[in-house]
């Protein structure tokens, strides 16, 4: 096997490993207007979406590196930005990890408090979750959406995909970035039909980008191919 054929098949696998952990680590007890009564009692969930939220960190930015091999050969300023813009992905999905526990231990004091203590752990767990919320849905999704915009930039000025497959990219990122705004100002909720039609959309487009790498790999110019091996 090539190195073309090795670095597109590696890739396509991220992605697919990509789609399940994201599956995996989606947190609806967090999401939940109702979440300082529903976090503690289903901490065992909560805790299962932080391991695979953590998973996704090297995936984020592996995916990133095994592109950045061949990708550097045709444009590595552009592919340096992406690769910058997956790994502060990554940090921001850390730091969403980190802060599921932290909302367990919040859950928890707030069902054990009297009445008189309830207010103050209402107001730490709504900073809590806006902190989270910009962390998760604006600085997850904002870095890696515009690390994926340079990403299809290249691909189609390098027709490394089919063009189709690479505007379908730049759209798909650009509607799940303007979804994020609109969580921003709570103008829809995650959790929500309008969220799920703004980012299915990409979701398929990456399930047919995997499937392109996979079967088909990135269409490179021989000589660029030849300097990798």
């Amino acid at each position: 096997m090539n190195s073309n054929k090795r670095v597109s098949r590696i890739a396509g696998i991220l992605i697919i490993l990509g789609i399940i952990a994201g599956i995996l680590s989606i947190v609806p007890f967090v999401e939940s207007g109702n979440y300082l009564n529903e976090v503690y009692p289903n901490r065992n969930q909560v805790l299962t979406g932080a391991i695979f939220q953590f998973f996704l960190v090297p995936i984020y930015i592996g995916f990133s590196l095994v592109l950045y091999q061949v990708l550097r050969n045709y444009n590595k300023s552009l592919s340096l930005g992406f690769v910058g813009f997956r790994i502060m992905a990554g940090v921001f999905q850390l730091i969403g990890m980190i802060l599921l526990p932290i909302f367990i231990l919040i859950s928890q004091k707030y069902l054990t408090q009297t009445a008189s203590n309830i207010v103050l752990y209402e107001t730490i767990g709504e900073v809590l979750k806006l902190f989270r919320d910009l962390a998760n849905h604006l600085g997850v999704i904002l870095a890696t959406g515009l690390g994926n915009l340079i990403l299809y930039y290249v691909f189609y000025k390098g027709k490394h995909i089919p063009v189709w497959l690479s505007l379908w990219g730049i759209v798909g990122n650009s509607l799940i970035m303007i979804a994020s705004f609109l969580l921003l100002f709570q103008l829809i909720e995650v959790i929500s039909t309008e969220y799920g039609i703004m980012t299915m959309p990409l979701v398929l487009q990456e399930i047919v980008l995997a499937i392109w790498l996979l079967v088909k790999g990135l269409n490179l110019p021989l000589e660029t191919q030849n300097s990798e091996k």
